[in-house]
Order: C-alpha cells, then sequence, then structure tokens
C-alpha cells in the first residue's frame, strides 16, 4: 500500500504556515515499510494532518489517494473496509469508551479484525506497565494509562500503516522508549510503516525520513 499526497493545503491555512512547510503544498508518498517522523510545532495542522491521512476530514486543497483511490471519493463503507483492514491510529485524543473496562476496549477493537490471539493483549499490557488496569474501568486511569490503553488498542489490528499524534505526550522517557520498541516491533510484523507527528524529534524513533510541517 502507499499513501500520495498531492498538493495538500488546509482550506483555512495562511500563506506563511505553508512556506517552510516540507509537507504542505507538495507532492509526496509515504511507502509501506518505510517509517516518517514529522516533527509539527503547535499550530502547524499536525492534528488536521493525521485526521486528513486517516480521512475523517476532507477540508483540503489537493488530493490525498490510498494506492491510486482518491479518498474524497470514499463512502463510509469504504472507509470502514480500508481502515479495519490497512490503516490503524492513536488519536491524540484517544477516544476509548471510558465507561468500559480497559479490557474491553481492547478486545473490541481486536474482535473487529483480529491480528492476535487474546492472550497477547495481556502480555502487552503488562510489557507497558497497565496489566493491572485490565479490569478497571477506563475512566479511572490516569491519562498517562490511558495513553498506553490506546497504544496497545491500535495493535490489535492488522494495518499497513500505524498513525501516531503525539502518541505520548504523558508518559515519562522509559515508557515513552518502550511504547515505542513495542510499536515499532508489531510495525515489523506486518512489514508497515508508522507516521509518527509529535511535537519535537523523537531520537529513539527509528526512522526513514523526517519532514518539518
Amino acid at each position: 500500500m502507499q499513501i500520495i499526497l498531492q498538493k495538500v493545503l488546509p482550506v483555512f491555512f495562511e500563506d506563511d504556515k505553508v512556506n517552510n512547510s516540507q509537507l504542505w503544498n507538495s507532492t509526496l508518498s509515504f511507502n509501506k515499510g518505510e517509517n516518517i517522523h514529522i516533527i509539527a510545532p503547535s499550530g502547524s495542522g499536525k492534528t488536521t494532518l493525521i485526521h486528513f491521512l486517516y480521512g475523517l476530514r476532507n477540508d483540503y486543497k489537493g488530493n490525498i489517494s490510498y494506492d491510486s483511490n482518491d479518498i474524497k471519493h470514499f463512502d463510509a463503507e469504504k472507509f470502514s473496509i480500508w481502515r479495519r483492514q490497512h490503516i490503524s491510529i492513536v488519536f491524540q485524543d484517544l477516544r476509548l469508551f471510558t465507561e468500559q473496562t480497559v479490557l474491553q476496549n481492547l478486545e473490541i477493537k481486536r474482535m473487529l479484525s483480529p491480528f492476535h490471539a487474546v492472550n497477547n493483549i495481556a502480555a502487552m499490557a503488562e510489557r507497558l506497565g497497565i496489566k493491572s488496569k485490565l479490569t478497571k474501568v477506563c475512566k479511572t486511569c490516569s491519562y498517562g494509562e490511558q495513553q498506553r490503553i490506546a497504544i496497545i488498542r491500535a495493535l490489535q489490528q492488522p494495518f499497513d500503516f500505524l498513525l501516531l499524534d503525539e502518541p505520548f505526550s504523558h508518559l515519562d522517557e522509559l515508557n515513552r522508549q518502550k511504547a515505542m520498541e513495542l510499536m515499532e516491533e508489531e510495525s515489523k510484523k506486518r512489514n508497515a510503516t508508522i507516521i509518527l507527528a509529535d511535537l519535537r524529534e523523537i531520537t529513539y524513533f527509528k526512522s526513514e525520513r523526517t519532514l518539518h510541517l
């Protein structure tokens, strides 16, 4: 799979936000198997870009394609198919089911399009230090714990691309590295691409390309 951007530009952007960008209003392709690091200061459109790539918003000029398919022509059903099989995401605002338990949040995702056996959930949770939280209601977990839940949830499905929008902003450095290692390992199992957008450079993220938004 390949994601292609052709002169993509948010319709609401001012010219001065575009002039120094290596991504906006450019023609780029993101290929399966290469990791992309997008460094984006506040206000440069980092979350907007991730939402464009995932198809949550289409208020942009230009074109975004999955392979040769312009996603502006996708309906909800077609997006659902592509997302279940090809694209996973960790949202900045997480979008967990806060009234459900941690395990329910993870198992719901796994059952929709399974990649792992159910026992892998506990192994991942233990690795990221939240195994004891699996039976807890999600809203009782700290924000940092919820970020780890969202990361594990994203890894339950098949994907060619894993989109990350500041995935561990509330984690200490050790837990950030543990989470990054897990995501990179899971990506390699699928020969997939990680697109990581963050406010600063993540030095332990093994990326082939770095783009400044």
